[in-house]
């Protein structure tokens, strides 16, 4: 190996070392803070770098606030998939899916918050790390191909798989922040034993998205 390489590789590994350095003092902040007090400024000062170095390997405050959330994402994915049995017939593993997404944000409420709560720029799908509509690395596009494989059954038109996961998503989500948001000290209203009503509104989401289309 000549030296150049030898050089070239390690500036790359230093690099590389800012940009996770550079990451983790993101969600420190955000954590503390929350994404709208991100600031390349606030983030070089936490991080020990100047402001070229973030703006260097960055670009963009929606740029450094997408690539915080690659780990979440990934982690996310990975959880879901894990939660499936190909031996099960694929509508409980739509069920088993649903879960499992719902139990890591009730598991890991600031990841859960970072990505799904937050309001924050967006940037383009180009600068996250998670590669947009790789069903292994994307939450999202797993989840729209389990419907697309519900659909190859002839239970949901093929047309519509890509909707009915978005409303599979939002009534999983809607449980998840609320009980984030409300905790268990809530006093306007009594909450349903968490695993019994977990199944109930999974059983409802896929009757309706099942009786909809019979």
């Amino acid at each position: 190996m000549n030296k150049s390489n030898t050089v070239e590789q390690r500036k790359a590994r230093e690099s590389e070392q800012r940009r996770k350095d550079i990451i983790k003092a993101v969600r420190s902040l955000i954590k503390t803070g929350g994404a709208r007090e991100i600031t390349l400024r606030k983030v070089a000062e936490k991080a020990g770098f100047s402001t070229t170095v973030v703006y260097n390997l960055f670009q963009n405050k929606a740029t450094l606030i997408t690539q915080a959330m690659d780990s979440d994402l990934l982690d996310l994915v990975k959880a879901m998939r894990n939660s499936m049995d190909a031996k099960l017939p694929l509508l409980e593993n739509i069920r088993r899916v649903g879960r499992a997404y719902v139990t890591f944000g009730m598991r890991h409420p600031d990841q859960y918050a970072l990505v799904f709560m937050e309001r924050r720029p967006h940037a383009p799908v180009e600068s996250s790390h998670v590669e947009h509509g790789n069903s292994m690395q994307d939450p999202y596009a797993f989840a729209c191909q389990l419907f697309a494989d519900l659909a190859a059954t002839g239970a949901i038109p093929a047309g519509q798989a890509e909707a009915m996961a978005q409303i599979y998503w939002e009534g999983l989500h809607g449980m998840v922040s609320l009980r984030l948001v409300f905790g268990d000290g809530e006093e306007w209203f009594q909450h349903d034993e968490f695993d019994r009503h977990l199944d109930v509104l999974i059983d409802v989401l896929m009757r309706g998205i099942l009786h909809r289309h019979a």
